[in-house]
């Protein structure tokens, strides 16, 4: 890993399956994969070469993050798989958090602006810790019980706080998913949970692998895929 402080931190991977030097472009940072053979150097001559362009696409996804951006008040309330969240202004001095029968309430000073970054971070933080927990307890047990249903088999499944994708599997056939799941459906968190087993068999997404989702979607694998990208991950 390493920083530049045009491009932001710029991250480092070697890959098996990239044929040449792939660069993926985040508002704050750089991810590259290297193919065998490939060096840093070598991609770092590559991501200047291209500069101008990097450095407008961060532009625009800075822009698109910041307006795109979950603001959280008294009036705004949204759902997740398992609890709602409800938000009140209080005679208090701090924060506070407590999940009860479905309903997370977040009591807040009367005085605090929920405008400010530091307040809406502290709302964030609190509702992540109780998606995690719910994750945990959830998600685990909800990948077995798939895999066993299809016959898939996996080495084991970690909770993970990204907001850049829903799921991933590594060749060790380990599954990583985001807690952030919980905001959708539970018939897409099933998709997501399918897509990464789906990746023990083939791990690309190629023509097999399409097969393999067709196969345990009852062929709504493209229909879900659509639905999915409706959905974005809080900023």
């Amino acid at each position: 890993m390493t920083s530049a402080i045009d491009f932001g931190k710029i991250e480092f991977e070697r890959s098996k399956r990239a044929k040449q030097i792939r660069v993926r472009i985040f508002p704050n940072g750089l991810k590259v994969s290297l193919p065998y053979g490939s060096t840093e150097e070598h991609a770092m001559k590559f991501i200047h070469s291209a500069q101008d362009s990097i450095l407008a696409k961060q532009k625009k996804l800075h822009k698109n993050e910041q307006n795109n951006k979950t603001k959280l008040d008294e009036d705004q309330t949204f759902k997740t798989l398992t609890f709602n969240v409800v938000l009140s202004r209080k005679a208090r001095k701090d924060i506070f958090f407590s999940l009860k029968n479905g309903i997370l309430t977040i009591e807040f000073p009367e005085s605090a602006d929920c405008k400010s970054e530091e307040v809406q971070a502290h709302f964030w933080n609190g509702i992540n810790y109780f998606l995690r927990k719910e994750a945990k307890r959830l998600l685990p047990d909800r990948t077995k019980q798939l895999a066993k249903d299809f016959g898939f088999t996996f080495s084991t499944v970690k909770i993970q706080s990204s907001k850049s994708r829903w799921g991933s599997c590594s060749r060790e056939k380990s599954i990583n998913l985001s807690f952030y799941l919980l905001l959708l459906p539970s018939y897409l968190i099933d998709y997501v949970i399918l897509h990464e087993l789906c990746h023990t068999k083939e791990m690309n997404h190629g023509d097999k692998f399409w097969k393999w989702m067709d196969k345990v979607t009852d062929n709504k694998s493209k229909e879900l895929r659509k639905e999915l990208k409706n959905y974005n991950m809080p900023k």
